[in-house]
């Protein structure tokens, strides 16, 4: 049984409550939009689709399955975006299962009601309770706005078939339909006219635009390199202004080829190293693209590469209930619109799990944990890497392992060659040390190939050595 199996399997041996719910393949899209905005206006759960109780069914049109789920979310008041829903088998039947994230920023009603989960049963919301959300939801959500004049020539439609090429067929048989689902496009009738039009939202021009820069000028990335720990007047620069996921690609491959590296020998082995695990890069710059307050004009998402650590300023404080010390076990999308685009684009983890996933890389890599701070009107991320020294001296090696081996100045310096040049012959020994006699430096290499350092390849004027 794979993992996906034992996970499906163990979840069906649980029993119904507010974060669970087994439903009929033929339950109808209200009904599945009830429970969906139950778990939604609490803190979040999944849906297994295709059972009767404890029994399993499953469905027979998975596909039609999917887009009814969408539906669904759809009906919802406001929209409810979710991720995909994923299929399953169980007993020879096939099962989906639909994720309602935690930490969504919205109170959802359906037809006027709002609900929540008791037990396993959907029931309103208390007049009190429904009051106390409504205050701590509060928040608009900017992503879900139209813009005044924005028309669907506004988007790329390149971008848009890519973006849909990437989701998948749900997406590919009507992209635009998927993105009305998806919060990017509204439908707009105009009784008068007897038109139907579709209109982008600000996440469809930020995620899909031409022009970016025109409608947000403040979605903007700055990236500064620094040569030594502090700002100074020598550094290099570089400003973004593109729709949101090539701003991320553009932005990591900056850092990536702008961060320190090298490599070490460990023992008889050369290791690697960047500055920065790049998987904990990736999450801080995401966040601060899926997470910054875009209602906030003249300010931009600014990072600063140091010799000893990468600084990832987002403007905007932490939304909802989230503060510094409770950010990596709570939940809450500003965004929610952009947090799942990005999601679909593979490049962002929709349940929230990437403060997790940063500090392990960080713990992994033998550096300390992101530091994270709130500033008078933004939040700061700040990675510590390796700054060179941390790993090595003289080159990237582990020099004070050989010298503790008894290897003298010359033999250090051949292993060091080696680790750049992956070989290495007497003419490239001589050169190293043009003042020592060609006889001393052969003993030198004699004496590593005796070791077992290195191996002798070749005979006479052929003669080269590498690592063994």
């Amino acid at each position: 049984m794979d993992v996906q199996q034992q996970a499906i399997a163990d979840l069906l041996t649980q029993p119904e409550d507010r974060h669970l719910a087994f439903v009929r393949a033929n339950t109808r899209p209200g009904d599945l939009a009830q429970t969906l905005a139950a778990m939604a206006n609490g803190s979040g759960g999944t849906v297994v689709i295709g059972m009767r109780g404890r029994q399993v069914e499953g469905v027979t049109d998975a596909d039609a399955m999917r887009a009814m789920v969408l539906d669904a979310a759809l009906a919802c008041t406001p929209p409810l975006v979710l991720p995909l829903p994923t299929v399953a088998t169980h007993s020879g039947a096939t099962l989906l299962v639909v994720t309602v994230p935690s930490g969504l920023p919205h109170v959802y009603s359906v037809n006027g009601t709002y609900l929540r989960r008791e037990g396993s049963t959907n029931a309103p919301l208390p007049p009190d309770v429904l009051r106390r959300l409504l205050i701590e939801r509060s928040e608009t959500s900017w992503d879900r706005m139209i813009p005044a004049n924005a028309t669907l020539a506004d988007l790329d439609p390149d971008k848009i078939a890519a973006y849909a090429r990437r989701v998948g067929p749900i997406a590919e048989a009507d992209p635009l339909a998927f993105l009305v689902r998806r919060g990017c496009l509204v439908r707009r009738t105009d009784p008068a006219k007897g038109t139907h039009d579709l209109i982008p939202t600000n996440a469809g021009l930020i995620l899909f635009g031409i022009e970016v820069e025109r409608w947000f000028p403040q979605a903007e990335v700055t990236l500064v390199r620094y040569q030594g720990r502090e700002m100074s007047d020598e550094f290099l620069r570089e400003d973004i202004r593109d729709t949101l996921p090539e701003t991320a690609r553009r932005a990591e491959r900056w850092i990536v080829e702008h961060m320190r590296r090298g490599s070490r020998m460990v023992g008889l082995e050369r290791e690697d190293w960047t500055q920065f695990p790049l998987g904990a890069v990736r999450e801080a710059l995401i966040n601060a693209l899926a997470h910054r307050d875009y209602t906030i004009r003249g300010d931009s998402i600014r990072i600063m590469l140091f010799s000893d650590r990468l600084e990832c300023y987002s403007p905007g404080r932490l939304p909802g209930h989230v503060t510094v010390h409770n950010l990596v076990n709570e939940r809450f999308s500003r965004n929610e619109t952009l947090v799942q685009a990005l999601a679909d684009l593979g490049l962002i983890e929709r349940l929230g799990y990437g403060i997790d996933r940063m500090l392990r890389q960080m713990a992994d890599a033998g550096l300390p944990p992101p530091e994270f701070r709130e500033t008078a009107a933004g939040f700061m991320v700040t990675l510590y890497g390796h700054t060179g020294d941390d790993r090595a001296d003289a080159g990237g090696a582990d020099v004070a392992a050989w010298r503790r081996m008894g290897l003298n100045e010359r033999q250090i310096a051949a292993l060091l060659f080696l680790a750049t040049h992956q070989r290495i012959t007497n003419r490239d020994m001589q050169e190293l040390t043009p003042d020592v006699s060609a006889e001393t430096l052969r003993r030198d290499l004699a004496d590593l190939v005796e070791r077992g350092l290195l191996l002798r390849v070749g005979d006479k004027r052929g003669t080269y050595y590498i690592l063994k």
